[in-house]
């Protein structure tokens, strides 16, 4: 079943600004969506595509560290959000980029001291 996955920043503009809204595959999105370059705070509502009523959402989360990715875990129609650097567990995660477009994650590096990242995601017309 397709869902929407709308990302706002609740802190941009006088009230808010979208930072990203991707049609999905819920099955795809499954309970952990990886989001590439989060701003300090989001607002999520997960709805079905096909009604729009939701079915998760996480309002006033807070990033808690700097760098590249940050994880929207969904449980019992809560989303949260937690902040970190993909292992092998991630691969083959959903990603949702700045302004919507959404891939599969295929490969994650990064150095030890996080000084830097390299991955590959793959984009296609059915995620």
């Amino acid at each position: 079943m397709n869902e929407v996955w709308d990302l706002w920043y609740p802190q941009g503009g006088a009230t808010g600004l979208s930072f990203a809204r991707s049609l999905v595959d819920g099955l795809v999105a499954g309970n952990r969506v990886l989001v590439h370059a989060a701003p300090p705070r989001l607002d999520v509502a997960v709805r079905l595509a096909e009604s729009g009523h939701v079915i998760d959402e996480g309002y006033g989360l807070e990033r808690s560290e700097s760098g590249p990715i940050s994880f929207l875990d969904r449980e019992g129609g809560f989303v949260t959000l937690q902040d970190g650097w993909p292992t092998d567990d991630d691969l083959g995660k959903l990603v949702i980029l700045p302004g919507g477009e959404a891939g599969i994650l295929r490969a994650w590096w990064h150095a030890d001291d996080h000084s830097e990242w390299r991955w590959q995601v793959e984009f296609s017309n059915h995620v």
